[in-house]
């Protein structure tokens, strides 16, 4: 039996046999891009701007996951939001399957990183607002809910079952971890008045392109159910005065298109704790990819567990601060 990981098959030829699979007539130029979770390619078309190839990871999301996701972008996209949404083949589909791997093609689309001045913030609230405004219309049925079952109790006890923890910061960690389950738990079940919609999910800077003072957001493979607060709180930088002021520009712009729940906002450091834990443990789950001990060296290294304990740690005592308000 093989040990190759799946994504090895992606030889330059078989990626130009998918791609011409879809209709697309290839010239043969071809740019690895930069992403982990899935595999990215732009890829020349013959009298025809080059395209953006997506190979989604196998076993990750189901075709009605990935459905649902290309959906909701298009979804956006007819809203009049700048986004990157799939492109549509002839029979309307989305979705393209070359000898067991699940693809998507999207046009190519330039920009650079934002500068998250309070300018920045007020339009990108805006953006969000929009964007929630139609995330509210109908649920996902088949994309996750952001909650702390899938994000940090599945987290740890995968870490733990695979032997990830070194065995003299088992006790540590674990300890650790089963004090931060019951707050973000409690933090959870006090703050029951939010709602739920159809939110980006990961929303930080690198996944906003700014191009003629307009945003554009890319990468919905992590769209979900969750608080809207979920696509604010990765947006915000500094120590409390500067988060403070950045928040009332996002909020002030967001408002333009849909309400925002300030209750949500005793949310965010029980949301970092998620990301924090399911961060570790997703660096765990994919480390037979060849592609992650190369690209993240520094991973399942004695000080790199020290490192996240402490981290925790820390963000034990965060949970106890009281949340950002605004003005």
């Amino acid at each position: 039996m093989s040990n190759l990981h799946p994504f090895a098959t992606l030889s330059p030829d078989w990626i130009l046999s998918a791609v011409e699979s879809t209709g697309l007539h290839c010239d043969g130029r071809m740019l690895a891009l930069n992403s982990y979770e899935n595999r990215v390619y732009q890829v020349g078309v013959e009298d025809a701007n080059p395209v953006i190839v997506k190979f989604y990871r196998p076993q990750r999301w189901s075709r009605e996951q990935i459905e649902e996701e290309h959906a909701f972008v298009l979804e956006l996209e007819a809203s009049e939001l700048s986004v990157v949404a799939p492109l549509l083949s002839a029979e309307s589909r989305t979705i393209y399957e070359h000898e067991g791997f699940l693809f998507a093609v999207f046009p190519r689309r330039g920009g650079r990183s934002p500068d998250l001045n309070l300018d920045t913030l007020q339009v990108l609230g805006r953006c969000m607002g929009k964007l929630h405004s139609v995330g509210a219309l109908q649920p996902f049925k088949h994309r996750q809910h952001l909650s702390v079952a899938n994000f940090a109790e599945a987290s740890s006890i995968y870490l733990l079952e695979h032997d990830f923890i070194p065995a003299d910061l088992r006790v540590a960690y674990t300890s650790l971890t089963q004090d931060l389950l019951k707050k973000v738990k409690q933090i959870f079940a006090d703050k029951k008045d939010y709602s739920s919609l159809r939110i980006h999910g990961d929303c930080h800077a690198g996944n906003v392109l700014w191009r003629d003072e307009i945003p554009l957001l890319v990468d919905f493979d992590d769209t979900m159910m969750g608080p809207a607060v979920q696509d604010f709180w990765m947006l915000l930088s500094g120590d409390r005065e500067q988060q403070l002021a950045q928040l009332s520009e996002l909020i002030d712009g967001y408002e333009t298109f849909y309400t925002f729940n300030p209750a949500e906002l005793g949310l965010i450091e029980a949301l970092r704790t998620l990301r924090l834990m399911h961060y570790s443990a997703w660096l765990a789950r994919r480390w037979d990819d060849p592609a992650f001990p190369r690209s993240f060296p520094w991973f399942n290294t004695p000080r790199y567990w020290s490192t996240h304990i402490l981290e925790l740690r820390e963000q034990l005592s965060a949970l106890d601060e009281p949340p950002l308000v605004l003005y």
